[in-house]
């Protein structure tokens, strides 16, 4: 099995609980993945702060890169990222993705996953919709993105905030092309 190069972007969305479960399950998911690059805004770190009440993304093993380094690997499609996560990711990055303004790393990292047509997931977790919203999705979706809205599913019987959180990340670690164990409807 070819090991994936992941970039996983976290924005200013609430929502951090679904960056923390991804980040967390990549390290266990470590011998199917050669490398994870982690960019953050601004926003999603005060944001992981207050929802979280830490700073814990600074522990994790993975290489950060500042939101403004254009110079990080996957900016160019030449390093072969094939696939990005945004989670949770902030209907202004989709719609800056959906019209190709390309103004930090996170919105050129997505640009170059479509222009390559690699694998992009957008974990959105804004409600409700606006028409704005809908046909940014719409956009990103016909130029070869994946639109995850961060709505979980109860089939599982989850227990706490994680269980339920951790429906939404088993779905996008699935989508990423990537196996683990988790619950499967009418599986045992």
């Amino acid at each position: 099995m070819n090991k994936k190069k992941i970039v996983v972007a976290i924005t200013g969305a609430s929502g951090s609980i679904y960056a923390k479960l991804l980040l967390d399950n990549l390290l266990k998911l470590s011998d199917q993945i050669e490398k994870v690059g982690v960019v953050m805004s601004d926003n999603a770190k005060e944001v992981w702060r207050f929802e979280l009440g830490n700073a814990d993304y600074d522990l994790y093993p993975f290489t950060f890169y500042p939101k403004m380094d254009f110079n990080a690997p996957f900016a160019s499609g030449s390093a072969k990222f094939d696939t990005m996560i945004i989670i949770p990711c902030s209907m202004g990055t989709l719609g800056r993705i959906a019209h190709g303004i390309s103004n930090d790393l996170i919105s050129r990292a997505a640009d170059v996953v479509l222009k390559e047509r690699r694998k992009l997931i957008a974990v959105v977790r804004d409600t409700p919709f606006s028409l704005i919203h809908i046909n940014n999705m719409k956009t990103v979706t016909e130029a070869g993105g994946i639109i995850c809205p961060a709505s979980p599913s109860f089939y599982s019987l989850p227990k706490s905030i994680e269980e339920v959180a951790q429906t939404v990340v088993s779905r996008v670690i699935d989508l990423a092309g990537l196996s683990m164990d988790s619950f499967r409807w009418n599986e045992e």
